[in-house]
């Protein structure tokens, strides 16, 4: 007979809170195998069915609605919508993180005692300031070493 494991020990196991667990199942993510008394049991496949929840939500970075899609989409196509609009989102993100990373390394790096007395620094205020009066958006190359 295949071994069961505890909510409990899934819980620590994965680093998941039992409440979580919980609520993946209310969401249809994960489904336990048995019961012992109240307390939920899974096998191995609830366990590896679980672990591909994680996947999506927790290193995807899908929400659960979107997990859940994903997990129960019988057809590629429609994985790959979920997956490519999320893959845009995170690829934004880094692009906006990277671009925040330089312009806290340039304030860091700025010798100046009054960050708008620097050249870098005072030039980029006068262009937001004109873009935002004109209506217009700001250029991504303002600071130094800020990705395009």
């Amino acid at each position: 007979m295949e071994r069961l494991y505890s909510i409990s020990e899934v819980s620590r196991a994965f680093e998941v809170s039992i409440p979580t667990l919980r609520y993946y199942e209310e969401c249809g993510l994960i489904e336990p195998t048995a019961r012992r008394g109240r307390v939920r049991q899974y096998d191995r496949a609830a366990l590896a069915r679980l672990a591909y929840a994680r996947l999506w939500h927790h290193d995807g970075m899908l929400t659960l609605a979107d997990t859940a899609a994903v997990m129960t989409s019988e057809h590629a196509q429609d994985r790959h919508a979920l997956i490519g609009a999320q893959h845009a989102a995170v690829q934004e993100r880094i692009h906006r993180l990277t671009s925040a990373a330089a312009v806290l390394r340039h304030m860091l790096d700025c010798p100046a005692d009054d960050p708008l007395s620097c050249p870098v620094t005072g030039a980029y205020i006068h262009a937001r300031v004109d873009a935002t009066l004109a209506g217009e958006e700001l250029p991504d190359m303002i600071l130094p070493n800020t990705p395009e």
